[in-house]
């Protein structure tokens, strides 16, 4: 599509997932000739301008003051100085995992409704920031992949674009189980237990919440949903795994299939053995936040040890501390969009990222869920016939095994996923994804719907 220049300003998520959905959907509209400006969480400092964006940074929480070097210690301030992408989250999850061994019911009081506690804390501490970023910035449209509602953004008198990068469950319906819970299609009585714990856990933030936004000028919240739709809202999620049967979607959302972005990164230089076929070759990733379970990392490699398959493992911010067996081969971070098209299976913990990019490519899945919405996306592949859930701490080294080999020796899926694969590919989901921005972009230029907010 072809359009005037316009700025774009993406806010996306301090979580790898959601800005590396968005820094793809932004490249493509960087090539197509527009601004494009990010006003991510402070830990992607020069990062995004290295991609070749604008970056207007906020915080999320006060910053602490540098600590003093120690004695003999100079230039020991300047290193540390540098945080990691994402950190704020890592840490975050880091410090909560002992939770996850509960069930997604238990979760609620414990994990979910904490972290929607910290999404608060953080839009209420950055709601001055972003209205001076977007002072400076002066958008024609501002874009958000995030779960919770920044008054900022929808108070700007410009276009606002939701991007769902999370289980479209996010967006509830009577026919499909709530998001978070992880339970099946027909549950019907584990539904209506879980909204009801819900409820009780989740109430009294949400009315809080919700008088906040208001009290920022922003519109009210709908029931119990912490985001406001947008003019125009995308979600990341395959037509094989979704649920718009059950929970039809109105004409402003439009699916992504997936939004699986370019990168110049080469593939990883792995051994001559795990290239020449002569072994099946698997990728077991729990993600940047699910590799800080140190116990689980180290079960799963043990059981994966004694498997005819060879093993590559992204190793997490805890690289250190575990160590690879023999048939392995790993790192801290891995260029996963190039690993992924050569392997033959993929162990993760659902998240939607991974799980959206291992259908992208065509590769059976093994989920281990940890939180949020990877239950959910756990859940939906087993059922939908495209992978194995098992349960995360529960799991014998039979089960995990038996997995392995029986998705390995399954001809039958893996010749129908990798035709999902080559489907899902062909749709080209970031391209899609930067049409119906520009469609809000022009009607801009139109001169249509920049105050009432009108749908696209």
């Amino acid at each position: 599509m072809t359009e005037e220049r316009r700025t774009y300003l993406f806010m996306p998520e301090s979580a790898y997932g959601p800005t590396n959905n968005c820094i793809g959907i932004g490249n493509e509209l960087l090539k197509r000739g527009h601004r494009v400006v990010f006003a991510a969480e402070r830990s992607w400092q020069g990062k995004l301008v290295a991609l070749g964006f604008e970056e207007d940074l906020v915080d999320l929480a006060p910053v602490a003051e540098p600590a003093e070097p120690a004695e003999g210690a100079e230039g020991t301030a300047d290193a540390d100085a540098e945080q990691d992408a994402g950190s704020f989250w890592k840490e975050y999850i880091q410090s909560i995992s002992p939770e996850f061994r509960k069930s997604t019911a238990e979760q609620l009081e414990t994990v979910t409704l904490p972290i929607w506690e910290e999404l608060a804390n953080g839009a209420k501490f950055c709601e001055p920031q972003l209205k001076a970023i977007i002072g400076r910035v002066r958008p024609d449209v501002i874009i958000e992949d995030n779960v919770i509602a920044f008054p900022a953004l929808v108070t700007a008198g410009v276009p606002f674009v939701r991007i769902t990068s999370c289980n479209p469950l996010e967006v509830p319906g009577d026919g499909i189980a709530p998001v978070f819970s992880g339970l099946g299609k027909d549950d019907r009585e584990g539904w209506a237990e879980f909204r009801a714990e819900y409820e009780r856990t989740h109430r009294p933030l949400w009315e809080s919440y919700n008088a906040w936004v208001q009290e920022q000028g922003a519109p009210a919240l709908p029931d119990l949903e912490f985001i406001h739709t947008g003019d125009a809202n995308l979600y990341v999620y395959p037509e094989v795994l979704d649920y718009t049967a059950e929970r039809p979607l109105d004409e402003s959302w439009t699916r992504l299939d997936s939004s699986v972005r370019e990168t110049e990164q080469a593939p990883a230089d792995l051994p001559a053995s795990f290239t020449d076929g002569s072994r099946p070759l698997v990728y077991f990733s729990l993600g940047s936040l699910g590799s800080a379970d140190v116990d689980l990392m180290k079960r799963v490699i043990s059981v994966l040890a004694d498997l005819p398959v060879n093993v590559i493992v992204s190793k997490g911010p805890l690289h250190d501390e575990f160590e690879l067996a023999d048939n392995m081969w790993g790192a801290e971070f891995l260029p996963q969009t190039k690993i992924l098209p050569l392997v033959d299976l993929v162990i993760t913990h659902g998240g939607n990222n991974t799980t959206t990019e291992a259908l992208h490519f065509g590769k059976p899945m093994i989920l281990l869920p940890l939180f949020w919405d990877q239950y959910d996306n756990a859940q939906r592949v087993h059922e939908q016939g495209y992978g194995i859930r098992l349960s995360t701490y529960g799991f014998t080294a039979e089960e995990l095994q038996g997995a392995v080999t029986g998705l390995l020796a399954d001809t039958d899926l893996r010749e129908r996923i990798a035709a999902v694969g080559a489907d899902i590919r062909s749709k080209d989901g970031v391209s899609a994804a930067a049409d119906a921005i520009e469609r809000v972009g022009a009607r801009v230029g139109a001169g249509v719907g920049t105050d009432a907010r009108e749908r696209v």
